[in-house]
């Protein structure tokens, strides 16, 4: 069903607000009610479409991932369903980066109110499964599972904050490149 155009334009506005509120406020400062205010809707319309700060943060993770979810799904290389799994891998996680960069603030929200249920958040579990399922032909003698969550690991917030402060974007890529490599590729 096609979501009506006032809810998509209130849901626009709600992801914008909460992600400006987030880069000037901070995520312990951010209600549903400020939220709320600020996108010039009414509370119920935020609890309805949201339920709560954990599915607000979701979305709005969700939101910004959408563009790697599509080039997974039916991109094409390095991302898409043609290309290799190692070149797959890289690219995903090239991306993730960008992603963790550009987002830093909204992670640590995400990781601040999905902490209790962290691994059962939907967008995480996709990017595990993906992980799981390149790890798995590349080397599939692995744990994959243990694999792709060490991998999403070094996406952990405080990590990318302390990583770009001190070397940037090509530092974080570089170093989550190598943490693949050496867990993909290294003999048992």
């Amino acid at each position: 069903m096609a979501e009506r155009a006032d809810a998509a334009r209130n849901r626009r506005a709600i992801l914008r607000v909460t992600e400006e509120l987030l880069h000037t406020e901070g995520p312990d400062q951010l209600t549903l009610d400020r939220v709320a205010a600020a996108a010039g809707v009414g509370k119920g319309t935020v609890f309805r479409r949201f339920g709560s700060r954990t599915g607000l943060f979701q979305e709005l993770l969700a939101d910004r991932a959408a563009r790697i979810r599509a080039g997974v799904e039916a991109g094409p290389a390095p991302l898409g369903p043609g290309a290799p799994p190692d070149e797959r891998l890289f690219g995903f996680l090239d991306e993730l980066a960008h992603l963790a960069a550009r987002n830093v603030a909204l992670i640590a929200a995400h990781e601040q109110a999905c902490a209790a249920d962290k691994h059962l958040d939907p967008t995480y579990r996709r990017w595990h499964a993906h992980l799981v399922d390149l790890v798995g032909r590349l080397r599939p003698t692995a744990d994959a599972d243990f694999v792709a969550h060490t991998l999403l690991g070094a996406f952990d917030a405080e990590l990318v904050r302390h990583v770009l402060a001190d070397g940037g974007l090509t530092r974080l890529r570089r170093a989550v490149r190598d943490l693949a490599e050496s867990l993909v590729t290294a003999p048992r």
